[in-house]
């Protein structure tokens, strides 16, 4: 799992007929602690209803998936929480 911040929305009304209805969002991967970015931005599908500015739990690959249904969903990565607070030790 990784912890990003969504940072835009993508349109696209026409594409693969699984992804109907899935709402993608881009997102970019932050440190978890101040909200510094540490990542290149990607696109997600959104299981939450997550909106920009909020962080999130992203999850890749295989979880992305199931997170949306099954196997046969051509995604890999999906928003699958939003972040109320994060707390971390930096010794």
């Amino acid at each position: 799992m990784m912890i990003c911040k969504v940072v835009g929305n993508v349109w696209a009304t026409k594409k693969e007929e699984s992804l109907s209805g899935s709402k993608l969002m881009v997102v970019q991967q932050t440190d978890g602690y101040d909200g510094e970015d540490i990542g290149e931005c990607f696109v997600a599908a959104d299981v939450v209803g997550a909106g920009i500015g909020e962080c999130v739990l992203v999850v890749n690959g295989s979880t992305a998936r199931k997170a949306l249904g099954g196997d046969h969903v051509p995604i890999d990565a999906a928003i699958v929480g939003i972040i109320d607070s994060v707390e971390m030790d930096r010794r």
